[in-house]
């Protein structure tokens, strides 16, 4: 049996013992605070000698005969508890230094400074409002499994400070967000996250049953569709924040759950959706980061507007020495890239084969912001063609830190061109391209009641995230990540 395993039957056992005794510390519905831990040291001067009210978890106790010692953490910070006999009485003393590290507490006392000059709050009751059954990790230092630390999320949040600003920062940028795009005259919009037809990008969804109706759904890659036929509807600027989920693997980069960002602008384009993205990004950057300049994996990036911008063909022609606009086939793009480094190729589309080129020999470079700009046609089925250039769509990706953090483009608005690229979509489905566009009859009869010239853009906020704060893996900016389960039951955190 492991001691973590032993001290939670100790606890278990005084649990039993203060039901018998007719104390239920899990009775209580509430507990009315005065202050927080952080508004403690920000106001001692006006506070010092008050009786304040506060509530925590205990993180540390120390006993020293007739007196006590504790830091109670809330989410604001920490705070010392000088706990005394005379103050409490034999009997609440004696409850008292029975606590264990875990235990959720409320103190009333005054606030005052210790001989050594430190803060503390000298109690003069207290009260247990939840018992900690399961004890805190190697005593309050922290899990040093990385995966433990994201399967047991919320002992990570208690013991390691830095995951919960992390979680803190990714909510206020989110906020953040939203202003920006609201002060802008954008409004939210909730589109359906179970659908008759996906669409939106190009991904595999997941695929659930709807008992009732007896109908297949799918879970939504993008909400793009849904807030187009708003435009149709007569909206001029909506946007949604909202969970997407894909089908695909999970690695530092990428989780079937995930939070996007997509707005849509009638009457705007792509050299709109630019500004949006830049004022976005500029504005996160003030709110999480203080300014800026980011410090990204040893790079120093500058957010401040404008982005750099690049042609996607010239850029890999010019690293590749290979022009995909002169390459009419498959078979022609395959013979071009036969002599760079780009794998196992034999089965690759010309689309397919510029992605790679670019991911190979492009993205690597690009460290400051940067719209990359005019993808083709025929890798973006939903993007409006340049007039006079037909193979060429004013659509642009942008990416930070090597890292792709966003997709914009003028919208195509004509519905027989439309259903043009989705039946080539479909073909391309039917030929085993899984991540192909359906085709969608209805949001078709939609473009045909008329949908106004528009921008729009989607942007990864985890990706985003990442950026502004440093992290090298996904997880780190997600609150719960998917991981594969363990062959074991859950049980009690042993982290030793």
């Amino acid at each position: 049996m492991s001691d973590q395993t032993d001290q939670r039957a100790v606890r278990l056992a005084k649990l039993q013992t203060m039901r018998e005794g007719g104390e239920d510390p899990f009775a209580r519905t509430s507990y009315d605070r005065t202050h927080c831990a952080l508004e403690l040291s920000e106001r001692f001067d006006e506070l010092e000698g008050q009786e304040v009210a506060l509530a925590g978890r205990i993180t540390a106790l120390r006993e020293h005969g007739k007196s006590a010692f504790a830091d109670l953490a809330d989410a604001s910070g920490h705070v010392q508890l000088f706990m005394r006999q005379n103050n409490l009485g034999e009997e609440q003393m004696a409850a008292f230094g029975a606590l264990d590290l875990g235990d959720i507490v409320g103190v009333q006392g005054t606030l005052m400074r210790t001989r050594t000059g430190e803060i503390s709050v000298e109690g003069a009751e207290f009260v247990l409002l939840a018992k900690a059954l399961r004890p805190l990790p190697e005593k309050f230092h922290g899990l040093r499994d990385p995966e433990l630390r994201y399967r047991q999320r919320y002992v990570d949040l208690i013991v390691n400070p830095e995951a919960r600003e992390m979680l803190a920062a990714h909510a206020r940028m989110v906020a953040s967000m939203r202003r920006t795009l609201e002060s802008r005259g954008f409004m939210e919009f909730q589109t359906p996250i179970l659908q008759p037809m996906y669409g939106g990008a190009n991904a595999r969804p997941f695929t659930t049953h709807h008992n009732a109706l007896d109908m297949t759904l799918y879970m939504r890659i993008a909400p793009e569709l849904y807030l187009k036929r708003l435009l149709v509807g007569g909206f001029e600027r909506v946007y949604e924040l909202g969970q997407c989920f894909r089908n695909e693997g999970v690695d530092a980069r990428h989780n079937p759950e995930f939070l996007l960002l997509e707005a849509y602008q009638a009457y705007g384009d792509w050299e709109d959706m630019m500004e949006l993205m830049e004022a976005i990004v500029f504005e996160a950057a003030q709110e999480v980061r203080g300014g800026p300049i980011l410090s990204y994996r040893g790079h120093e990036i500058d957010v401040t507007p404008p982005f750099r911008r690049v042609k996607l063909l010239e850029a890999v022609r010019e690293a590749t020495g290979v022009d995909f606009s002169a390459l009419a086939t498959d078979e022609e793009a395959r013979e071009a890239c036969s002599e760079l480094d780009l794998g196992n190729t034999e089965a690759d589309s010309w689309g397919a084969l510029l992605e790679k080129c670019f991911d190979s020999y492009v993205q690597p470079g690009l460290i400051q912001p940067t719209f990359v700009t005019e993808y083709p046609t025929r890798i973006s089925p939903l993007a409006k063609a340049m007039p006079g250039c037909p193979e060429i769509t004013f659509r642009f990706e942008m990416f930070i830190g090597t890292e792709e953090c966003g997709n914009a483009f003028s919208e195509l608005n004509d519905p027989l061109d439309q259903r043009a690229r989705f039946e080539q979509q479909a073909v391309a489905k039917a030929a085993g391209d899984e991540e192909a566009h359906p085709l969608d009859e209805d949001f078709i009869a939609a473009l045909e009641h008329g949908m106004p010239p528009a921008g729009g853009m989607g942007m990864g906020v985890g990706r985003l995230a990442m950026l502004l704060l440093d992290a090298t893996n996904f997880r780190e900016v997600l609150a719960f990540p998917l991981l594969k389960p363990r062959e074991e039951q859950a049980g009690p955190v042993d982290d030793s």
